[in-house]
């Protein structure tokens, strides 16, 4: 199978991409550190190998648009409701400049990317969570945008495709950011009475209320190795309970033993999944898709 990162896009604003070989060059002299091994690794040869450590199969977390060229159609990309954007309207300390320094850090709004796009010919809508715009967490813009297109979804007969990466709540939002679970769940249910597929795919880390709602509300559950999956932290579930939890508790694999998870899929096979996710639920005929 071809790496999935050597095809070039058309990023999600329409505006033509550098190849991914010219990315590859201009990151010769960045060094990335694993978290798993404390390997020093070249950009340059991780992108090559899918963002994935070479020495220890460690991971490295992606942006929401890298995600997607991961596995979408070449041009077939649009991105949706890029004009929402997260403001300080509780003028919580220090608020205004976390957003800031996040904005400026990803090159986004806030801390997910929503659109539409192909695979294999297959159209579908989509939602990616960045966990590098404050751990993405939950607040208004992140819900709305994620509701908003469930809904796009629901009107134009549409599976959702949704990659979820958060931290919890957004605190600086107060009530609202705890709103965002109910808001997007209540999308959710009616994008599922229209008879449309939603397949979520949780990677690391997936934890707090967006756990608690619309990551495990897909009709197919898919999670990435070895992804931390949960709800409350490992030691508060240890206080809570005043047990001892196994070494691999809230773990992707943990979950799929005890039935939370449909599979698990590593990240070069998950094109070829979600194509055939899409291939057996399509509703609609093909409109010719590049690879």
């Amino acid at each position: 199978m071809a790496n999935i990162f050597t095809s070039f896009l058309k990023n999600l604003t329409g505006q033509p991409q550098p190849d991914i070989e010219a990315l590859i060059r201009n990151t010769e002299n960045v060094t990335l550190v694993c978290k798993g091994c404390n390997s020093e690794n070249s950009k340059h040869q991780l992108l090559r190998n899918n963002m994935i450590c070479p020495q220890c199969g460690k991971y490295f977390r992606l942006g929401g648009k890298e995600r997607i060229q991961l596995i979408c159609d070449r041009k077939s990309c649009t991105e949706m409701f890029d004009n929402f954007e997260s403001v300080d309207f509780l003028e919580f300390p220090g608020y205004a400049e976390k957003l800031e320094k996040a904005k400026k850090t990803t090159k986004e709004k806030d801390a997910v990317v929503c659109g539409t796009a192909r695979i294999d010919g297959n159209e579908f809508a989509f939602f990616v969570m960045d966990s590098r715009f404050m751990m993405a967490s939950m607040g208004s813009v992140l819900g709305e945008k994620i509701t908003s297109i469930f809904e796009y979804a629901d009107e134009h007969d549409l599976p959702v495709i949704g990659f979820t990466a958060s931290g919890g709540a957004r605190m600086q939002e107060g009530i609202v950011s705890l709103m965002q679970m109910a808001k997007v769940s209540g999308a959710v249910k009616r994008h599922s009475k229209s008879g449309n597929l939603y397949v979520t795919v949780l990677t690391d880390p997936t934890t707090g209320g967006c756990t608690a709602s619309f990551a495990m509300q897909g009709d197919i559950i898919l999670a990435e190795p070895k992804a931390l999956v949960g709800f409350a932290g490992r030691r508060v579930v240890e206080q809570t309970t005043k047990s001892k939890l196994p070494d691999n508790f809230q773990s992707a694999e943990f979950l799929l033993e005890h039935g939370f998870v449909d599979a698990i899929v590593p990240r070069e096979k998950l094109r070829e999944t979600l194509s055939n996710l899409l291939n057996i639920h399509s509703k609609k005929p093909k409109k010719g898709g590049e690879e």
